[in-house]
């Protein structure tokens, strides 16, 4: 069974037991979390596809840790002109662990 879920502004596709990391949620470690922007269930031969979301359908996980991305380096360069800019930035993330997809 897998579902496809949106949360900051970005589709995941999960399956239970599966570990993924998200943008950052203001949660403590441990912590359930329910989300129920819920896009796509499928439970092996039935798909059900939601208008744009599937009503009733809930994915369970738990908030495993919370870190930051590796560095992102971003360098604005401007030939013959003597400029060049160098700029980093770590994203910060939010690691879930799936507990269970329920289909409503």
């Amino acid at each position: 069974m897998y579902a496809v879920i949106k949360t900051g502004g970005k589709q995941y596709r999960v399956a239970e037991g599966q570990t993924l990391k998200v943008e950052k949620l203001n949660l403590d470690e441990g912590a359930p979390v329910e989300i129920t922007d819920v896009l796509l269930v499928s439970d092996g031969e039935q798909v059900t596809v939601g208008q744009p979301l599937v009503t009733g359908a809930k994915v369970t996980a738990t908030v495993q840790s919370h870190g930051r991305a590796k560095k992102v380096e971003i360098i604005k360069f401007r030939r013959r002109k003597h400029h060049m800019k160098r700029q980093g930035h770590r994203q910060y993330f939010t690691e879930l662990k799936i507990t269970g997809i329920s289909a409503g």
